[in-house]
Order: C-alpha cells, then sequence, then structure tokens
C-alpha cells in the first residue's frame, strides 16, 4: 500500500530553512573565529560582531522570504478572484430566478453589512470576502423546496427543520468552489444568536463569527423590513425597535449599537449604490 505523504505548510517551511541556515552559520562562524582568532579579549569581540551580523543578516533574509510569500499569496488570491467571478454571477442568477419575491435583498445586505463591517474595525483585505459572503448568505435556500418558503401560515416542524438546514446546504455548496473561510463562515452562521439559542450549532457570544454577526443584523433588518408573501413589511421604527430589544439576546450588542447610532449613513450608502445599478455594484464585487 502506498503511503500517503505529508505536505509541510509554507510557512514552517521558511521558519525551517531560516531556522537551518542560522545553525550552519554559527557553527561555521564559532569554528573558523576559533582558529583564526587566538587572543581572547579579541575573540570575544569579533565573537560579538558575529553575532550582530547574524541577527542582522537573519532578519534580513526572514524580510525578504516573507515578503516573496506575501506577493505569492497576492498572486493566489487574484487567481482565485478571476475563478470565483463567473461562478458568482452563475449564483446570483439562480438566487434571483428562486427567489423573486426577495427582491435585492442580497444587495442591500451586501452592501449595508460592508459599511457595518467597516465601522467594527474590520480591515479592508477582509471586506472582499465578507461583501460576497453577505451576498450569498441565503445561497442555501436553493435547495429547500419553492412551496416551502412560499408557503403562506404557519410552517410545519418538519418544514422548519428544513429551513434550518439551508445553511449547511449553503456551506456544503460553497465548499465544492473552494470560496474563502470568511464566505463559508457566514453562510454557516448567520443565523446563529449571541444567547446560543441560533442554529444549526447554538454558538453563544463571540463563537460565531464577526464577519457573520455583521450579516446577521443586516439581514435581519432588511428581511423585516421588506414585504414577503407570508407577512407585510414592518414599519421601520418597528424593525430598529426590534433591533434594539434583541440586542444581548440574538445579536451582538456592540454591532446593533453600531449600526443604530450609524443607521442614516449606512442606508444612504445603499441608496447611493442603488443609483449607480445593482447589477453593476455586483460585477464590482466580482472584479475587486
Amino acid at each position: 500500500m502506498r503511503k500517503q505523504s505529508v505536505a509541510i505548510p509554507k510557512q514552517f517551511r521558511t521558519v525551517l530553512a531560516c531556522g537551518l541556515l542560522a545553525v550552519a552559520w554559527v557553527t561555521l562562524a564559532d569554528l573558523a573565529l576559533g582558529a583564526l582568532v587566538h587572543e581572547p579579549q579579541q575573540l570575544v569581540w569579533a565573537l560579538i560582531i558575529k553575532d550582530a551580523l547574524s541577527v542582522l543578516g537573519g532578519g534580513l533574509l526572514l524580510r525578504r522570504w516573507m515578503s516573496r510569500d506575501r506577493r505569492s499569496q497576492a498572486q493566489a488570491d487574484q487567481t482565485a478572484q478571476r475563478e470565483h467571478a463567473p461562478m458568482l454571477r452563475v449564483l446570483v442568477s439562480l438566487m434571483e430566478l428562486s427567489h423573486k419575491d426577495t427582491g435585492d435583498h442580497g444587495e442591500r445586505v451586501m452592501c449595508m453589512a460592508e459599511g457595518l463591517a467597516r465601522l467594527a474595525g474590520i480591515p479592508d483585505e477582509a471586506l472582499r470576502d465578507l461583501k460576497i459572503g453577505a451576498l450569498l448568505h441565503d445561497i442555501g435556500k436553493l435547495a429547500i423546496p419553492e412551496m416551502v418558503l412560499r408557503r403562506q401560515g404557519t410552517l410545519s416542524p418538519q418544514e422548519v427543520a428544513l429551513i434550518r438546514q439551508h445553511p449547511q446546504f449553503g456551506r456544503d455548496l460553497l465548499e465544492q468552489a473552494d470560496f474563502p473561510r470568511v464566505v463559508l463562515d457566514i453562510v454557516y452562521a448567520h443565523h446563529e444568536r449571541w444567547d446560543g439559542s441560533g442554529y444549526p450549532l447554538g454558538l453563544r457570544g463571540d463563537q460565531t463569527p464577526l464577519a457573520a454577526r455583521v450579516v446577521s443584523i443586516v439581514d435581519a433588518w432588511d428581511a423585516l423590513g421588506s414585504d414577503r408573501g407570508y407577512r407585510p413589511e414592518w414599519p421601520q421604527a418597528r424593525v430598529l425597535a426590534y433591533l434594539r430589544d434583541g440586542a444581548g439576546s440574538q445579536f451582538d450588542p456592540r454591532l446593533v449599537a453600531l449600526f443604530l447610532a450609524n443607521f442614516d449613513a449606512l442606508k444612504a450608502s445603499w441608496e447611493q449604490t442603488r443609483v449607480v445599478g445593482s447589477r453593476q455594484s455586483l460585477l464590482t464585487v466580482c472584479a475587486a
């Protein structure tokens, strides 16, 4: 039976190579100085200079290797983004065809979540993945029959259990296309609750990834403020009161405070995006 080889992470290989070079340099330099310098005082100074050069040289070498690794990672990320763009367009088109009653829900959530994420301190380099995750957060509902999603009235326990599987369905789908971890986290965990009563895992507090907690608030705001087949839209004041009341139970209280304090600016950013055109905003995400 053929033995499977174990892949060593690139970062570990870099550190290991630096360590081996450092050991080789110290050993050979000590031997050379011991052979060339016989005066004790001169040997001490020679060893001090050697150690200083070792630290300086090792730091420069490690910095060069790390810089090269970052460039390689950046190139890999750009390649992945180009590969994901066509699939992203297809997935969004499927969602639009399947869930016509939700309108621009995904793109509103994407725009508002980006603004809230900035306020929450999420770095710029992570925003693209967050926007994709926000856009596709309900992608798993493609696996739920439309007769269940559009059912007016009370759902049966079996139908509720089926709908609650959509985070798992979504993550399973996107994992096959090797989407980034942040995207998977949002799709899988945007229905978790701060008090641990959410699904699918019942995560509590900051056990839920920050990006998913951001999207959870914006998702609830937009869903409640939109007309759905099974209920009319709520007035904006009622929606904001619901978010305020849910802080510390359903939602991250810090994020709710940020959302409410900056609500007018966040909504204005969506209105501005809508003027440009929702399809254009999607293409911007794909090409970013």
